[in-house]
């Protein structure tokens, strides 16, 4: 147990049964009447944002969420199985709970596992991961590095725009949260 005064970015709370993460919050105190806590909170399971008021100081249900680095190995037809590196353990997790960061991940590379109660939570990944370019188009003579965009698929099979002079073959650094192109990678 915690109260709203002890909240943090990223912290879980269990609300009525459901997971929901901390995504913003902020101590206002009006002047009339006492303070309170306004957040933001993610339902962990559906995605959900909701805006939510707490009178300050009041006690929440924090949950035990346990998060570790694990290699993402394979993914077998219908789940994609990770492994915890200290233990050796293997985890199977739902296509559904690793959702679009299935566009980023490459076997052997490391994402972060969230559990509470052995049940996954979800897959974060590195803010941002290297991949090469397997097909894109051909830019024309006269494409400059500043100006237009155009989709290139990357080896897990995502679409992220690039700039106009990236050809199949090289390596771009591409951001998890939005796919949006990082830069070239060298080297």
């Amino acid at each position: 147990m915690a109260t709203t005064n002890d909240l943090k970015n990223g912290m879980v709370l269990n609300l009525d049964g459901q997971l929901w993460q901390v995504i913003w919050f902020q101590h206002h105190k009006p002047g009339k009447g006492g303070a309170v806590v306004r957040t933001k909170l993610k339902n962990i399971e559906s995605g959900k944002s909701v805006d939510k008021t707490f009178n300050a100081d009041v006690k929440v249900d924090v949950a035990n969420v346990d998060k570790r680095t694990m290699q993402y190995l394979y993914n077998d037809g219908t789940s994609y199985v990770f492994m915890d590196t200290g233990t050796y353990d293997q985890l199977e997790v739902s296509p559904d709970i690793v959702g679009d960061a299935s566009n980023f991940m490459l076997e052997n590379q490391e994402a972060i596992v969230a559990t509470n109660d052995g049940r996954v939570l979800y897959i974060e990944l590195p803010a941002s991961v290297e991949l090469e370019v397997t097909y894109t188009e051909p830019g024309l003579q006269g494409d400059r590095s500043t100006g237009g965009t155009k989709p290139a698929t990357v080896e897990t099979g995502a679409t992220v725009n690039v700039p106009l002079f990236i050809t199949t073959g090289e390596k771009i650094k591409v951001d998890t949260r939005d796919s949006s192109y990082l830069g070239r990678v060298t080297g």
